[in-house]
């Protein structure tokens, strides 16, 4: 589960990890309160309006912008509450920003001039090992960085029975090129960060950038956290920060009916049972010419119900040319899956897209039967090659 900036700095403040100060606001005069507010406690007269949706490059995207008064404040507040904000993450539609953060401004002169580094924590699946990810090039695309050097992104892996040990975090900072005060303070604050990622059960943390202020602060200027869906029941106060305007409908249309939906950006939609087939599918659909719309695993339960489920949620992506059902009867029977396809074909109406049935294992060849007795536009496979050739066939 994704949450916005505001809510990952309140997580992370409440582990002791150090951060710029902010107010959230829902409107400008929201926004201007907020800001004579930061002014009393922090002292600072000037302003960063950053706009809250669940996506990177906000300030690419003209959603992160410096004000320099009060009347700045409101002015930037109105340009950035409501507008669709598009950035390389969000696709060319975009997201409506509904809140906006009036942060504090840390980039302040001092002693020396401040500098950003790159802070991650996320699951090493090869080595079962959390993984911190640190980097002088803060601030930057950390893909750009990875692609055209590679030598300034430091791993320190950590073992999960020991956790973080304090010789690790000072390392990470003296390969910052951090010495005396200000790599002990790097060292806390990568102390309090490991301790907040584990604690939260995340599965991502991103600091970028992780700041020195001017007069040797370390803070974390913006954060990206993930939680781990399958460990939200443990935290229910966290759960309740979910944001479902941030998400997709059709996502959430799924997800009410059970069904493990996700949206993609092609044009053949897929229903299929179990993951691993699903991504054998989507394998199919790209090697016949296609792309998939979604991956769509509705268990191995399937009945009627689902699959009209599916079919109503599928039909509703109008990039769809196609669909194509790959079932392999293990715990499901396939004349009870090829049964629901009809019946939801017959539910639903008229239905202008082609839809290609592959059905293996329980029952298949009952399974085939009845489609192809059903008198319905849907052509039936066998093999996983005869899928492929169907696809390319209804899309030529």
């Amino acid at each position: 589960m994704n949450i916005h900036e505001y809510q990952a700095k309140g997580i992370l403040k409440s582990y002791g990890v150090n951060i710029q100060e902010g107010i959230v606001a829902d409107t400008p005069g929201k926004a201007v309160s907020a800001a004579k507010k930061l002014t009393q406690e922090t002292g600072t007269s000037w302003h960063i309006i950053k706009a809250q949706i669940h996506a990177g490059g906000r300030g690419k995207g003209g959603g992160v912008k410096l004000a320099k008064s009060l009347d700045e404040v409101e002015e930037i507040s109105k340009q950035i509450l409501g507008m669709q904000l598009i950035t390389h993450q969000t696709g060319p539609k975009g997201k409506k920003v509904n809140k906006v953060l009036i942060a504090q401004d840390v980039y302040y002169p001092g002693e020396t001039e401040p500098k950003e580094y790159y802070i991650s924590i996320l699951l090493d699946r090869n080595t079962n090992s959390n993984v911190v990810m640190a980097s002088t090039e803060g601030g930057m695309d950390i893909e750009e960085v990875a692609a055209k050097t590679p030598e300034k992104i430091i791993k320190e892996w950590i073992d999960p029975g020991q956790g973080l040990r304090p010789y690790q975090a000072r390392k990470i900072s003296y390969k910052l090129g951090l010495e005396g005060k200000v790599a002990r303070e790097m060292s806390k604050f990568i102390h309090a960060l490991y301790t907040a990622y584990t604690s939260i059960d995340a599965s991502l943390f991103e600091i970028n950038p992780v700041l020195k202020t001017s007069d040797n602060k370390i803070l974390a200027v913006d954060a990206k956290v993930n939680l781990d869906d399958n460990a939200l029941y443990r935290h229910p106060d966290l759960a309740e920060m979910r944001d479902i305007t941030e998400e997709d409908p059709l996502e959430l249309e799924a997800d009410k009916v059970g069904l493990n939906y996700v949206k993609l950006d092609g044009n053949v939609g897929c229903m299929v049972n179990g993951a691993g087939l699903a991504m054998a599918t989507m394998d199919i659909i790209k090697l016949s010419g296609g792309d998939p719309a979604n991956f769509l695993d509705v268990g191995g339960g399937a009945n009627a119900e689902t699959v009209e489920a599916g079919f109503r949620i599928i039909l509703k992506d109008p990039n769809v040319k196609a669909i194509l059902i790959n079932v392999f009867g293990g715990i499901v029977r396939c004349d009870r899956v090829a049964q629901g396809v009809v019946e939801a074909y017959k539910n639903i109406g008229t239905i202008d897209i082609p839809i290609i049935v592959r059905l293996q294992g329980t029952n298949a060849k009952e399974g085939a039967e009845i489609i192809d007795a059903s008198g319905l536009k849907v052509k039936s496979a066998v093999l996983l090659k005869d899928a492929a050739n169907r696809v390319k066939e209804v899309l030529a």
